[in-house]
């Protein structure tokens, strides 16, 4: 592909994302080739009221504050602001990508609200959406995790954040930058088997070869989140009609009502009124279809009661068909033996 077609595809593929911008635009950059595509190619785009970039070093190996001293040296060329934001809290062994990638996005959110900023856009590609969907399968993610990473999605108030070339491939973005002479860095971390992105990386050649490629995964994330949206909004209105009353920080629903809804609805409407905390772990599946399917729903079909707790929720229902959601207490600590 040459030159010029890589820039009209950069450039269509984040012209939807800038038009129309009434505030200022946040860039997250790293320095890796994704990024650097991202902001030289939005740099020659611009944005209505102005582009700022931001450089998470996470400190976790030596040398990420040179990388992001040099990606203030580009954007210096470029004419864009640019932030070096620092991670600086304990790490826990076992924990420390997840941990940083949760970091990551805090710092990006604190800095854009700090600038005015309305929008972050990440350099996410192609590969990126396969890698999570393996890994999510892996894990035994449900249809909701196997959707993979959304274009875009709310994390914060008014704020949003933006991934223009999830469709791309990397490839494209690394002869980019090829092209245009932009050095960028190489995060050895993409090749460290202590960690499963980089074992599932290195196994992707291995299932292209049988079919499972990069394209395909990231086709069935786009066709698992269409369903998605159409099932959440189903569940959402279902939810809507069958909750009876609220009750402090409890719900009743109409069981009978809910029974009668395909399962995949009512394990919906379930998840959505148990709620969760967005700083807690990710849902197991496993645990509300324990709930729903082998619990809830026979106990409604039988006209029996049952107790159960999820998710610091108790979860009963009565004879009379009815659904009932309360806190749980707060946990009792055992003292320790002397």
């Amino acid at each position: 592909m040459s030159s010029t077609d890589l820039e009209s595809r950069l450039a269509r593929a984040l012209a939807p994302f800038l038009e129309r911008a009434t505030a200022p635009v946040l860039l997250a950059v790293s320095g890796g080739p994704d990024s650097t595509a991202l902001m030289h190619a939005a740099a020659r785009l611009g944005a209505p009221e102005g582009l700022f970039l931001a450089t998470v070093d996470h400190g976790l190996r030596a040398g990420s504050a040179e990388e992001a001293a040099d990606v203030g040296r580009l954007a210096d060329k470029l004419g864009l602001p640019h932030a070096v934001l620092t991670w600086d809290a304990p790490r826990r062994e076992g924990r420390v990508q997840a941990e940083a990638r949760a970091a990551r996005y805090r710092l990006l959110a604190h800095h854009a609200k700090g600038i005015g900023a309305d929008r972050i856009l990440t350099a996410h590609t192609r590969d990126d959406q396969a890698e999570t969907v393996l890994m999510r399968l892996l894990a035994g993610s449900g249809p909701a995790g196997l959707a993979g990473m959304r274009s875009e999605r709310m994390i914060g108030e008014g704020l949003r954040l933006l991934r223009p070339f999830l469709a791309l491939p990397k490839a494209d973005l690394v002869a980019y930058c090829t092209a245009h002479g932009l050095p960028f860095v190489r995060d050895p971390s993409n090749a460290d088997e202590r960690f499963a992105r980089a074992r599932l990386r290195r196994l992707l050649p291995l299932l292209e070869g049988e079919g499972l490629s990069p394209d395909r995964l990231a086709r069935l994330a786009a066709r698992i989140a269409r369903n998605e949206a159409a099932l959440a909004s189903r569940a959402a209105t279902v939810l809507a009609e069958v909750c009876l009353a609220r009750e402090g920080e409890g719900l009743i629903l109409d069981g009978s009502r809910l029974a009668r809804e395909p399962e995949a609805i009512v394990l919906r409407v379930l998840d959505a009124a148990l709620g969760q905390d967005d700083a807690a772990p990710p849902r197991r599946l496993e645990r509300l279809e324990a709930l729903v399917l082998d619990g809830i729903l026979p106990a409604l079909a039988r006209g029996e009661a049952l107790r159960r707790t999820l998710r610091d929720r108790i979860v009963s229902v009565g004879p009379s068909g009815r659904i009932r959601l309360t806190p749980a207490p707060p946990r009792r600590r055992v003292a320790p033996r002397k």
